[in-house]
C-alpha cells in the first residue's frame, strides 16, 4: 500500500492551525486588519491628497482598539487564553498601535529627517514594550490569572496620537500647515508635533510608571 507524499500532507497542517484559532483570535485578526487598513489609507492620502482617505484611516484606529479590548475579554470569558493568542495579540498591536500611527504621522506631513527618526523610535519603543510585557506577564500577575498593572503606558494609548492627527486634519493643519511649523536643525527638518510620538514612546518603555490594569 502506498504512503501519502509529504506534499499531500501539508494542507492538513495548515487546516489544523486554522482550527486552533478561537473566537478571541478572530477579533485579534480584526485588530490587525484595521491597522493594515490605516497604513493603506495613509498611503492613498499621500498619493491623492484627498482628505477622506486620511479621516477614514484615523477612524480605523479606534476600531482596532475596540477589537483589542474585546479579544482579551472574550478569551477570559471563554477560558481560551493561549500562547498563540498572546503572540497574535502582540503582533496585531505592533501593526495597529505602532506602525499605523507612525504611517499616519508621516502622511500628515511629519516627514523630515528628525521626524522619521522619532517615528522609528516610537515604533521600536512599542515593539520593546510588547516584548517586555510578554516575558514579564507571569511575574506581574503574582501567580494569578490576570496581570495587575502595566509597566509603562500600554501601546494602545497611541490612539490619542491618532486623535490629535485627526483633529489637525479636520482643521486643515496637515502638510505645510501642520501644527507647530517646521524647524531646521542641522541637516534635517523637525516638526515639533512629532515630539508627541517621542513622549508616547518614552512613556511606553518606562519601568517606573505603573498603571493598574482594569
Amino acid at each position: 500500500m502506498s504512503t501519502p507524499s509529504p506534499i499531500a500532507a501539508r494542507p492538513r497542517k495548515h487546516f489544523s492551525m486554522i482550527r486552533g484559532f478561537h473566537l478571541a483570535d478572530v477579533f485579534t485578526l480584526g485588530n490587525a486588519a484595521c491597522g493594515v487598513g490605516v497604513v493603506f489609507l495613509a498611503m492613498a492620502y499621500i498619493r491623492s491628497q484627498q482628505l477622506p482617505y486620511f479621516l477614514w484611516a484615523a477612524a480605523l484606529a479606534p476600531a482596532a482598539f475596540v477589537f483589542d479590548v474585546f479579544d482579551g475579554r472574550i478569551a477570559r470569558w471563554r477560558q481560551t487564553q493561549s500562547a498563540l493568542g498572546r503572540e497574535l495579540d502582540s503582533l496585531a498591536d505592533v501593526i495597529s498601535f505602532g506602525v499605523a500611527p507612525a504611517a499616519l504621522g508621516f502622511a500628515a506631513g511629519l516627514e523630515g529627517g528628525w521626524d522619521c527618526l522619532i517615528l522609528t523610535y516610537f515604533v521600536c519603543c512599542g515593539v520593546s514594550r510588547l516584548a517586555r510585557y510578554n516575558v514579564t506577564a507571569e511575574a506581574l500577575s503574582d501567580g494569578g490569572a490576570k496581570v495587575k498593572y502595566f509597566e509603562g503606558t500600554p501601546i494602545p494609548t497611541s490612539v490619542v496620537l491618532v486623535a490629535v492627527l485627526a483633529w489637525a486634519a479636520w482643521q486643515g493643519r496637515l502638510g505645510d500647515e501642520v501644527w507647530g511649523g517646521a524647524w531646521v536643525l542641522g541637516p534635517w527638518v523637525l516638526h515639533p508635533l512629532t515630539l508627541l510620538f517621542a513622549l508616547s514612546g518614552t512613556l511606553m518603555i518606562s519601568k517606573t510608571l505603573r498603571i493598574p490594569k482594569l
